[in-house]
């Protein structure tokens, strides 16, 4: 009798530990049930293009975009050997480092401005706003008729304030129409990259100013021994948002110049986007584009790798 009373605590304790061990296991399981769809969206409409983009750039490919087998590098080196694609990758390089550069600079001074109490101070932050809030396509349009030749409000603005004497053809050499591009550029950049700055000054704590102020420190010194190295996260997320975002903009070149004259403001986006849609060379398009991603990963790794080391 005590054996089989004991053979059913046994029992019972092992069917216990059993629903314990299922249970666990099931609690465990759960958030990749709930994740399981997120991964599959990933899977079907992320992993799945870039993997038919590799297999494209080695493919090759006709003019209605059928594959005619594995064509190795052959995408790669006609790219490379394009006449105008050094000066595209030059362009390109030009364009992200420019327009990520001067607008943080220029936005950290917005930033700080933003963040001193002033009459009207809610009024321009919402209208810092509005650049940034407008498609990009309608800036760019807007920006397009200022620059024109005939009717542009910035030639007859120049010519009123008796800085030139004629009309200027902004827009009709690489010289003109590409700095005018990356002002734009700056222009639709600086809200976004404010309002990351002015988030970051608001976690300053102000005890920091005031001991600063009693120690007798300036406001340069306070600015830049408590400011900019409070700053540092907030400018990590601002910069490589704003890289990745502008080495990939499009809209702008596209409403502007469409790459021209002659090729001259082709930024890699735009020159992947005329192979593709314009000459129809499906490879060498996708070799661009596989180009454009490498190049943005490198990016990502070593600036990952750079702010990882610094921490």
């Amino acid at each position: 009798m005590s054996t089989l009373a004991q053979n059913q605590g046994v029992s019972a304790g092992t069917v216990a530990s059993r629903k314990l061990g299922w249970y666990k296991y099931r609690k465990g399981l759960a958030p990749y049930i709930w994740l399981l769809p997120s991964f599959l969206l990933i899977l079907l409409f992320t992993l799945y293009p870039v993997y038919q983009l590799f297999v494209t750039s080695f493919s090759k490919m006709d003019l209605a975009g059928i594959s005619h087998g594995f064509a190795g590098l052959s995408n790669y080196v006609h790219l490379i050997q394009e006449r105008n694609f050094a000066h595209t990758i030059s362009n390109t390089i030009v364009w992200t480092v420019s327009i990520v550069g001067l607008s943080t600079i220029i936005s950290l001074g917005v930033a700080v401005l933003l963040n001193i109490d002033f009459p009207g101070r809610k009024f321009v932050r919402a209208a810092l706003i509005v650049p940034w809030a407008a498609s990009l396509l309608i800036t760019a349009s807007i920006w397009k008729w200022i620059f024109d030749y005939n009717y542009g409000t910035l030639n007859l603005i120049l010519k009123d304030l008796s800085i030139i004497d004629h009309n200027i053809y902004w827009l009709a050499t690489y010289h003109t129409s590409f700095p005018a591009m990356i002002w734009i550029g700056i222009f639709v950049t600086i809200p976004f990259t404010t309002f990351v700055l002015l988030a970051g000054l608001q976690t300053i704590p102000s005890e920091l100013y005031e001991a600063a102020s009693v120690d007798g420190a300036r406001p340069w010194e306070k600015f830049r021994h408590i400011t900019l190295p409070s700053l540092r996260h907030s400018l990590i997320v601002s910069t490589v948002l704003n890289t990745i975002y502008v080495f990939n903009s499009f809209p702008i070149i596209w409403t502007v110049t469409q790459g021209g004259p002659a090729n001259a403001t082709q930024t890699l986006i735009t020159y992947l986007y005329s192979l593709a849609f314009q000459v129809n060379n499906l490879g060498e398009a996708a070799a661009a584009s596989v180009i454009s991603f490498v190049l943005l990963l490198v990016f990502s790794i070593i600036y990952g790798y750079m702010v990882l080391r610094s921490d």
